[in-house]
């Protein structure tokens, strides 16, 4: 088995596609499959099963996948081992977009101060596309709220996050409850279930809901008087210049979890990056 090989099969199984695999490598479709079909026949096993939707991984894939990974990984450690200057250390972390708008930052300036070797990507999605990211390897780990599938994954880290209601100033509207509720479009975000939660609580009367797919429409939004809406204190506290807005806290906190794969071989970064997480 080739690296080369190895590295094209793990695009495929993380992209559950032999066309998307192909288009981002910037190769052409029958060389991707070519190389998938050479590995194949020197395992002597099917390591994808072929669909109308893509391909998905067969048992014998799932675990050269996971060897696949670990052999990536070693090699990109060596290389910057061997070379720092010209190889540096990789690390990618998931977060929701409201998660990542303000600690994470927070987080990376510290650490990079100390780590300056190391090429930090932060990936935005949902929960569970998330999740699905850090199962195929395409994320070292995740910063995410509530449950999680805790027989693939665990958290070394923890820390909370306070909340803050923002709601259009009294000049511009009566009352509280006649506003509409602004929401993430993600159905897992904890801020958007918690103004539900607390809109259920005030005993809003049919309220009227509005999605947003980012966190800057919903301020913006609540900034033009459309509504009211729940975030993280950190996040609000950094709008305060907005003059049409008003504050309120909250008495709840969040718990946000980062969380990594079970495994026995981790990059060094992730273990500087966790080594530096449980030293605040």
């Amino acid at each position: 088995m080739e690296s080369h090989d190895l590295r094209i099969f793990k695009h495929v199984a993380e992209l559950q596609s032999i066309s998307k695999a192909a288009e981002k490598l910037g190769y052409v479709q029958p060389n991707v499959s070519q190389r998938i079909k050479s590995l194949e026949d020197e395992l002597g096993v099917r390591l994808f099963i072929r669909n109308n939707r893509g391909v998905t991984l067969t048992e014998e894939g799932n675990v050269l996948l996971e060897y696949t990974n670990q052999i990536i990984l070693l090699m990109d450690e060596a290389k910057s081992l061997i070379n720092p200057k010209k190889w540096r250390e990789p690390l990618t972390i998931g977060a929701s977009q409201t998660i990542s708008a303000v600690r994470i930052p927070q987080l990376f300036s510290s650490f990079l101060r100390e780590h300056k070797n190391i090429d930090v990507k932060v990936r935005t999605n949902d929960k569970q596309k998330l999740q699905e990211m850090l199962s195929y390897g395409e994320l070292d780990g995740v910063f995410i709220n509530g449950t999680y599938n805790y027989s693939q994954f665990e958290t070394v880290y923890s820390y909370f996050e306070e909340v803050m209601l923002i709601s259009p100033k009294q000049n511009q509207i009566e009352k509280i409850h006649d506003q509409t509720l602004l929401i993430n479009s993600d159905p897992d975000c904890i801020y958007r279930n918690i103004l539900l939660d607390f809109s259920n609580k005030s005993n809003f009367k049919y309220p009227t809901i509005m999605e947003f797919d980012s966190l800057e429409s919903i301020i913006q939004a609540v900034n033009d008087g459309l509504g009211i809406s729940i975030l993280p204190a950190d996040i609000a506290n950094s709008r305060k210049e907005l003059k049409t807005v008003q504050y309120q806290e909250l008495s709840e906190k969040i718990r946000i979890d980062f969380v990594i794969k079970h495994r026995k071989q981790q990059p060094q970064s992730l273990k500087k990056f966790i080594r530096f997480l449980q030293s605040l």
